[in-house]
């Protein structure tokens, strides 16, 4: 299955049927008076967020979604038949943005989470609902309600615990494969992810989600490379794991690029916790390894991890962490999600 994670679609709601205009027509009724029926009802446009899907790819063979219009009313008060609605089914984590690609409609955040995009039309009265007793014949109809239409963008961020960042052939990918059942392509030139990936990860009895995206190089944010559109799959992470190549020259250097990269898509960013780590350590002597860490938690100023996904060395102090950065985010939103609520008249 192709990875899409943007796409534009046309929905237009069924617009209301129109009231009748019908008056009883019976033998030995004289006065039958009018018993026009009402309009039905035009079919909605639903948005709906499912957990099977991970990809927007339907919507490039499907573009156009126009929900069914309402029947008009009939005689002996017959209300016309409502239209029926369209429900699309979109992957969680996807954002619905208005045509200028900046006004977020909603974010569909929860498995099953439902968002009417277009309002159908209500039907047109019949009339019925214009007799009184100074006009008991009226010829007086509604017509139905007009339909609601836009374009709208549909923008997918993966939902995903933890991130991996870092340069092309940083050992990103080998680091999810050794970490999950997830089996992202894996070759000794750059750009070899060419779009996210996801795995899970089973620590200790619990599990998190792991995304893997295409590597960054300086200038990412001015589009060289892959550029950062795939940086939006990451904003929902709790923690990112910043790997590096333990066989980087300047590995300092190295680090300040990813992290001036990240700045420049998104300040919120370069404000996630983050844990920084020396990757492919079985490519190199122990006492070299240990000199990259050392340099590399001197220029920083953070601690630095070292891993290998081949021999899983710290594999699992790793995961441990990255385990305990998540729970310790999704405390902290609870307790001010407490505090505001307790402010609260």
């Amino acid at each position: 299955m192709k990875f899409l994670d943007e796409a534009k679609i046309y929905v237009r709601s069924g617009r209301g049927g129109a009231g009748s205009v019908s008056f009883r027509r019976e033998k030995y009724i004289e006065y039958g008076g009018p018993d026009g029926g009402d309009g039905g009802r035009g079919g909605d446009i639903i948005l709906e967020a499912v957990e099977n899907l991970n990809t927007l790819i339907d919507f490039r063979y499907q573009q156009h979604f126009k929900a069914e219009v309402g029947m008009h009313g009939m005689g002996r008060q017959r209300t016309g038949r409502s239209g029926k609605s369209i429900t699309i089914k979109v992957p969680v984590g996807t954002q619905v943005l208005a045509e200028d690609r900046e006004t977020l409609i909603v974010d569909m955040i929860e498995p099953g989470q439902t968002y009417m995009l277009c309002r159908g039309g209500d039907g047109g009265r019949g009339n019925t609902h214009f007799k009184s007793s100074t006009n008991q014949a009226p010829r007086r109809a509604e017509e139905g309600w007009p339909a609601e239409e836009m374009w709208v963008w549909l923008r997918l961020k993966l939902i995903a615990d933890a991130g991996l960042v870092g340069l092309p052939n940083a050992g990103k990918s080998t680091f999810l494969a050794a970490s999950s059942h997830a089996r992202p392509k894996i070759a000794d030139y750059p750009f070899t992810t060419l779009h996210p990936q996801l795995g899970v990860v089973n620590v200790d009895d619990h599990e998190f989600v792991l995304a893997d995206i295409p590597g960054l190089i300086e200038g990412a944010s001015e589009g060289k490379g892959i550029g950062t559109r795939f940086l939006g799959h990451i904003e929902r992470c709790e923690v990112l794991v910043h790997l590096i190549d333990c066989g980087e020259e300047d590995p300092v250097a190295t680090y300040k690029t990813v992290r001036e990269e990240l700045e420049g898509y998104a300040e919120e960013l370069v404000e996630k916790p983050e844990i920084v780590v020396l990757s492919k350590a079985d490519q190199l002597l122990p006492e070299m390894v240990e000199e990259q860490r050392q340099i590399l938690e001197k220029g920083i100023g953070k601690k630095v991890y070292v891993v290998s996904g081949v021999t899983q060395q710290g594999l699992k102090e790793i995961h441990r962490e990255i385990r305990a950065y998540i729970d310790g985010e999704r405390e902290r939103r609870a307790r001010e999600g407490r505090e505001e609520e307790g402010f609260q008249p």
